[in-house]
């Protein structure tokens, strides 16, 4: 089924339609001193709920500080988790005693749902039962996805500094972002190119006290020199992620063909391919046995540099697999994608053979049929392309990632990768 393959939230960026929109729902009062009460406030209620005591907490006590508008709910797991990196950052600023305060607008299913997510809130909220407010703010700053969180800053007259992508920063860049000013956001833009420039294999996988990775034996030690000049996966993972347990066999066929392939065919000796596992199990006997089921190398478990290297390459779930060149550099942060389309022929991840791979898949998807019933599907699937209304879903046969050719339900969006349909024969109605 067609969805986000990445939790993104897509906004409203046009100048002239923020400036417009930043009003009190009941009034037209442009942005001024006293925007977080035109905004936030009714004509019944000058105040926000704190948590998770419920305490009154008067608007106008936000003037002056820098505000998070929080659109959030509890049933939806991208919210979930992201709230635990957003109470994580949140807590680090006010710590730090910045000026800095969210308010949460919930898109809860009841009173219930709302009262159980606030109580993991350290911040302050609208009242559930203010449908009005939660709908203008909806209005106001155009949200079409959660988490959203919007910045607000506290001399913006204008709303010149208005941050619709509060997520995406927070997630990039966490504590760092703060005061989330365009200036320094630009500036840790900029930071964050220049590593990425300069990154080598010895800057990503080691630290002042371990310059080797774990081999088999666990026991066994490798340097992670010895890796510099071959193709190398970094694969994120962890034995409590059932989605990785899944690709988990895949990726080690997968592995085994490609190394069998290099020692058979390929005229560079030097040429190679491993994998190192960055692990996110909770312990270490999980990550023990986790580990002992893959062929290739690992970060020991709990190594501090996991968390700059998650963070480095902006890994927001698991299983992930980031693929780096010869040179240390980034190719893709989508091997895993590149896995499942092409499995072994993906090697070595390069923009180049991904764009000879999805040429080769536009000449076979021209002997395909053009609509197919699949055992797994009650309707017809037609097949389309990226040109044709295709692009990035997620496979509803696999639960694998899929770009490029599907087969699409028409009728409801239900798509299968082409490789994954289960051909069968048409009733006679659908024959008519």
């Amino acid at each position: 089924m067609r969805q986000q393959v990445n939790n993104e939230t897509v906004f409203n960026t046009n100048k002239d339609e923020e400036e417009g929109l930043i009003n009190n729902h009941q009034s037209n009062t442009m942005v001024s001193n006293s925007k977080y009460f035109s905004l936030l406030a009714t004509q019944d209620r000058d105040f926000l709920l704190s948590s998770p005591t419920a305490t009154q907490v008067k608007i106008t006590e936000l003037e002056g500080k820098v505000i998070g508008i929080y659109f959030s709910a509890n049933w939806y797991p991208p919210c979930r988790s992201f709230n635990q990196l957003l109470v994580q950052t949140y807590e680090q600023i006010k710590n730090n005693g910045s000026d800095f305060e969210i308010v949460f607008v919930s898109s809860d299913e009841d009173q219930d749902a709302y009262n159980n997510y606030r109580e993991c809130m350290p911040w302050l909220a609208i009242p559930f039962s203010d449908l009005e407010t939660k709908k203008a703010l909806n209005r106001t700053f155009d949200v079409e996805g959660i988490p959203c969180l919007i910045i607000l800053q506290p001399n913006d007259n204008k709303g010149d500094e208005i941050l619709h992508d509060g997520v995406e920063f927070i997630y990039r860049f966490g504590v760092q972002a703060f005061p989330f000013t365009k200036a320094r956001l630009e500036e840790l833009e900029k930071e964050e190119r220049e590593k990425h420039e300069n990154q080598t294999l010895s800057t990503l996988l080691t630290n002042h006290d371990r310059d080797f990775l774990l081999a088999h034996p666990t026991s066994k030690q490798v340097p992670v020199e010895s890796l510099v000049g071959k193709t190398i996966g970094l694969y994120f993972s962890a034995q409590w992620c059932l989605p990785g347990v899944n690709f988990n066999p895949k990726l080690i066929s997968i592995y085994n063909n490609i190394k069998q392939t290099l020692i058979t065919q390929s005229p560079n000796p030097n040429q190679d391919f491993e994998i190192v596992f960055v692990s996110s199990d909770r312990d270490q006997s999980e990550f023990d046995t986790y580990f002992g089921s893959m062929p290739w190398l690992a970060l020991p478990f709990g190594d501090p540099i996991i968390k700059n290297i998650t963070k480095h390459f902006d890994i927001r779930g698991i299983p992930s697999l980031v693929i780096l060149g010869p040179d240390g550099k980034t190719v893709t942060r989508h091997g895993r994608n590149l896995v499942n389309l092409y499995k072994e022929n993906a090697y070595p991840f390069t923009r180049e053979r991904v764009e000879l791979l999805e040429r080769e898949m536009d000449e076979a998807a021209k002997q395909l049929p053009r609509s197919e019933m699949h055992s797994g599907h009650r309707h017809e699937l037609t097949l389309v392309s990226q040109g044709s209304g295709g692009g990035p879903f997620i496979c509803c046969e696999c639960d694998e990632q899929g770009s490029g050719w599907a087969y699409q339900c028409i009728d409801c969006g239900y798509e299968v990768h082409p490789k994954c349909v289960r051909a069968v024969g048409r009733s006679p109605s659908l024959e008519i």
